[in-house]
């Protein structure tokens, strides 16, 4: 636990750390994919580093970003946030996100992202989530992830992983396609210090340590599964029906993803905010599969409410 001091550069230091830390387990899982980093600067203060790993032997491509940003609120925001026009208000805000697109599709897709805000006025919250994309769904890997975050987030309040379970099947949902991303996860928003809600009054402190758990646990989960599925064989056919999978994926990023969106109309980074793209994608017109077929199967489970952590 950090002091009562804690200040952004606090967190900063925190948040980086983990991205190298996440780097290092994801390469050495991998074994041949290694990260290349791009250091940039954003135009209204503070920057990042972006780390791209791509044609690994597991992670065809992924992403790896920290970025610390600062600036004056951006209108878009001031309207959200139901700020005065004429107020002077600053804001840092940094974060790690990630999202990881396997070579086989037997490897699930996954993301996840922490991240901190906080106005010059001294008004403060964290943010985040982690959630899994499988290309075929398997019930013991799903309930594996959900006990994962059950576990972390049991540590820190009970009412953790219910509330932000339920918030991430009605966030990672496809509403023109009726289904969700995939099998769900977490994810948190607006988590104030101190206050009611959904942070459960948590002073500021407790909140970091959770973010910090979730962030933790990202590594451990995820190379599980690369390793678990990395030798696995598939079919041509197989691959064709992740091409399909990742056109769900990048339908919701594009047109869903309140992050991607407000990234691209506040003139964030592009290359970063579009690092959650995979490589190549597909669509075919009016696909079904056959019924019975483990792509169907897969379709049938991608659905709210799923009670995973006590399947």
């Amino acid at each position: 636990m950090m002091t009562d001091k804690m200040k952004v550069e606090d967190i900063e230091l925190n948040f980086k750390n983990l991205q190298d830390q996440i780097c290092k387990a994801i390469e050495a899982e991998d074994g041949t994919g290694k990260f290349r980093e791009d250091l940039w600067e954003h135009h209204s203060g503070g920057g990042g580093r972006t780390r791209l790993i791509q044609n690994g032997s597991v992670i065809e491509k992924g992403g790896v970003n920290f970025s610390s940003v600062r600036g004056e609120v951006h209108p878009r925001l001031r309207q959200q946030m139901n700020l005065g026009e004429k107020d002077d208000f600053h804001f840092a805000a940094t974060g790690v996100s990630i999202v990881m697109h396997p070579q086989n599709p037997r490897v699930p897709i996954i993301h996840m992202n922490v991240r901190y805000f906080e106005l010059s006025n001294g008004i403060c919250w964290f943010g985040g989530g982690i959630d899994l994309t499988p290309h075929y769904v398997v019930e013991n890997d799903a309930r594996f992830f959900h006990n994962c975050l059950k576990n972390a987030c049991d540590k820190h309040h009970l009412q953790f992983y219910p509330d932000f379970k339920s918030w991430a099947d009605e966030y990672f949902y496809i509403p023109h396609r009726q289904e969700t991303r995939g099998i769900g996860g977490i994810f948190f928003d607006y988590l104030k210090p101190d206050l009611p809600g959904k942070g459960q009054g948590l002073s500021k402190e407790a909140l970091f340590d959770f973010v910090m758990e979730i962030g933790n646990s990202f590594a451990p989960v995820y190379t599980h599964f690369m390793a678990l599925h990395r030798n696995d064989a598939f079919t041509e056919k197989e691959k064709q029906w992740q091409y399909l999978r990742r056109g769900r994926y990048v339908e919701f990023n594009l047109v869903w993803d309140r992050g991607t969106k407000f990234g691209l109309e506040t003139n964030g980074r592009t290359e970063s905010i579009l690092m959650s793209l995979p490589p190549q994608a597909n669509w075919e017109y009016s696909f079904e599969p056959e019924e019975g077929s483990e792509e169907q199967k897969t379709l049938n489970w991608l659905r709210k409410d799923v009670d995973w952590a006590n399947s």
